[in-house]
């Protein structure tokens, strides 16, 4: 080989030229390699010379036909000292050697991303590259990635990069392309970054084998440990394990092998070279050697492991790993008896984090314990399926049986839990307005104050005193000699669309105003819209309907929560509940982007005319704003639905309400008489007369 040590393969002051560069793949790798390091400086196509690649991020691509017009139509400064190879299998012999006639004494690195180049095809570059001193990667590698450079050739990293790889102190060296990135996050869960993540790929020969890649990394002073991904076939392991017991490569090793579950079965792996040609070049062969040289058992996840002399200088070595997913234990183990610093704090748990579920009939056969419930998508992927969501499949959240399923809540035999949260420790350290939230949302509560609020929504929904028609729902229940909780289910059934759940339309007014708005934060003052001017407009459309409608001889819609039958007599009202929220808001400095909307529109409606008097934001509207605060960037990342939105602000007020009843059944109960409520045949009035029964 020409490199010395990895940072030889890819740095960041190299130079990339990309052949085959229009082509689908190529170009879409292309411009999100521009977006992440801008390190290409030019490409070629057949027969596409003159055009050029748009990048939204970085320089702009300028097309060649070959390899010859890209050396001489690009300044001298700019010409690449690596290549990526984009060509079809046939076509790979020719991009190459042309590159190495073109490119002689400045093309370091080539490498060849096609996959099932033939082997005659594949020993030829390899003798032609040798006798150029030039390094060849491949071939079928997605790429190569250097963290701490944040540079990158090929695919690794996908279209965000940034989001696996750290910098840091493993490098990882794998026969699958996909799997450097997954490795990476999983390493960036414990702690670990990334120095290099090198995909060697995996056709039958590989142009720069693993034992290679160790004698690099032996001298990469970012690289303290190397994480191997394996697969079955060849007899690169057990050069690299001959490297290792001759003393060529000290540091340790974390080895996952692949395969193991397939021997026996006339199934492969799916790479041209992942296929068994002797017993040596089997996945429990290979893991075997690996074993023998660590001279220690895989990773036992379930065991206390205690620092001895023989364990430490096992672990030197490295240990392998049964399952991927153990890797970040097995690395910190490493880390942690060797005396290795993490790279980073630990940011997030691995954990099964599905993004979609269906267990269907399976949910009825296997343990509660293993029926997994929806996680968050991450981004990109997230934002990615809410726009298709939002394009294609509408707003409605996927249907499935839920008879014995829950989102919410769970019980496993042993604890309870709401949305994964234990239950015991949500009662020993959140309120009940926190677990309301968590519960009715999904999510606990993103604001210190929203907790607040949402006790103070349930406090006012208690009562506004015994002549409500919730209120009468309970009282007449105790007249009749019901029980309590009969008396709480006539208060709910005593709440509507104009007693209580005025809020829930309040929600979709409101939602319907700001739906096409940028409101990111609706607690941030300065979100750059003119309220004023919103709730002038909404105000006009309202006067311009109820004028058209009144002339019409027609109802016309009222907008909900602005007035109340009991605060209405003075020229500027208030609802002293709602009056009481707003103090704490302004006391607080908090701000609500929604109550201030519908003060405004208060104020609005009598400036256009369509009132006579400035209508009090009444306790329905305030509970919608808290709610909506609440609800609004759920709502923007479309992990709630506008109908739940809507409920959110109903069940505010019914929650407080059916407490209110159970106060006024109590008090009735004890101080009232049976049938009391009953209305007396002289006091009330017949609107018919007495008429005789038709004959049958």
């Amino acid at each position: 080989m020409r490199a010395k040590t990895l940072s030889d393969l890819l740095k960041e002051s190299d130079r990339i030229a990309v052949s085959n560069i229009t082509g689908r793949e190529a170009s879409k790798v292309s411009i999100d390699s521009q977006s992440y390091c801008n390190n290409i400086v030019g490409g070629w196509a057949l027969g596409k010379g003159g055009q050029k690649i748009t990048c939204g991020k970085g320089d702009d691509i300028p097309v060649f036909a070959n390899c010859a017009d890209l050396m001489k139509g690009l300044p001298p400064e700019k010409h690449p000292n690596k290549i990526v190879v984009y060509s079809p299998p046939q076509a790979v012999y020719g991009d190459v050697k042309e590159a190495i006639t073109y490119g002689a004494g400045q093309i370091e690195t080539i490498f060849v991303i096609t996959e099932h180049v033939s082997v005659e095809v594949t020993a030829k570059i390899h003798n032609l590259a040798e006798a150029a001193g030039i390094d060849l990667i491949g071939c079928n590698t997605l790429g190569i990635i250097n963290a701490h450079d944040r540079i990158r050739v090929g695919a690794v990293g996908g279209d965000d990069p940034d989001e696996s790889f750290t910098p840091g102190s493993a490098t990882i060296v794998s026969n699958s392309g996909n799997m450097v990135n997954t490795i990476a996050s999983y390493l960036a869960s414990a702690g670990i970054g990334t120095s290099f993540g090198i995909s060697t790929g995996k056709d039958t020969l590989i142009l720069t084998p693993l034992a290679d890649l160790l004698q690099l990394a032996q001298k990469d002073k970012n690289t303290k440990a190397v994480i191997l991904y394996v697969e079955p076939g060849g007899l690169y392991e057990a050069e690299a394990l001959e490297l290792a017991r001759s003393g060529g490569f000290t540091k340790p090793m974390v080895v996952y092998v692949a395969g193991g579950a397939l021997e026996g079965k006339s199934v492969s792996l799916g790479h041209a070279g992942a296929v068994v040609e002797g017993g040596a070049t089997s996945a429990s062969a290979k893991a075997t050697a690996f074993d023998e040289y660590f001279g220690i058992e895989p990773l036992d996840i379930d065991k206390r492991y205690r620092k001895t002399a023989e364990l430490v200088s096992s672990l030197k070595r490295g240990i392998r790993v049964r399952s991927l997913h153990y890797i970040p234990a097995a690395t910190q183990l490493v880390f942690r008896l060797l005396g290795i610093e993490r790279d980073t704090p630990v940011k997030r748990k691995m954990v099964l984090n599905p993004w979609f579920v269906n267990m269907q009939d399976w949910g009825k056969r296997i343990p509660s314990r293993l029926i997994l419930t929806p996680g968050k998508a991450p981004e990109p992927w997230g934002g990615q399926f809410r726009r298709l969501i939002k394009s294609e499949l509408g707003a409605s959240p996927s249907r499935r049986a839920m008879k014995n399923l829950s989102h919410a809540s769970s019980n496993d035999g042993e604890v309870t839990r709401i949305h994964g949260r234990d239950l015991p420790e949500l009662m020993a350290k959140r309120s009940f307005a926190e677990a309301v939230i968590l519960y009715w949302t999904g999510e606990e509560a993103a604001r210190d104050f929203e907790p607040k609020l949402v006790e103070m929504c349930l406090i006012a929904a208690l009562t506004n005193g015994p002549g409500t028609i919730s209120a009468q729902g309970a009282k007449l229940s105790a007249s009749a000699g019901n029980s309590p909780n009969t008396a709480m289910i006539a208060t709910l059934a005593a709440i509507g669309d104009f007693h209580g759940g005025n809020g829930k339309l309040a929600v979709k007014f409101l939602a319907n105003v700001f739906r096409e708005t940028p409101l990111i934060d609706p607690y941030d003052p300065d979100h750059g819209l003119d309220i004023e001017a919103m709730a002038l407009e909404t105000a006009r459309k309202f006067k311009k309907t109820k004028d058209d409608k009144k002339e019409a001889g027609l109802d016309y819609e009222r907008i909900p929560c602005l007035g109340h039958p009991i605060f209405n007599t003075k020229e500027v009202n208030y609802d002293p509940r709602e009056r009481v929220i707003s103090a704490y808001l302004a006391e607080n400095g908090i701000y609500n982007v929604f109550l201030d909307f519908y003060h405004k529109l208060a104020a609005a409606m009598l400036e256009v005319g369509a009132a006579t008097k400035i209508w009090a934001v009444n306790l329905d509207a305030a509970i919608a704003t808290v709610w909506m605060g609440i609800a609004w960037p759920r709502l923007r990342d479309r992990s709630i639905t506008f109908n739940r939105a809507a409920d959110l602000a109903f069940l505010g007020f019914a929650l407080g309400r059916v407490a209110g009843g159970a106060g006024e059944y109590l008090d009735h109960r004890d101080f009232g008489t049976p049938m009391d409520m009953r209305i007396g045949t002289k006091d009330t009035t017949a609107l018919t007369t007495p008429k005789p029964l038709g004959k049958p």
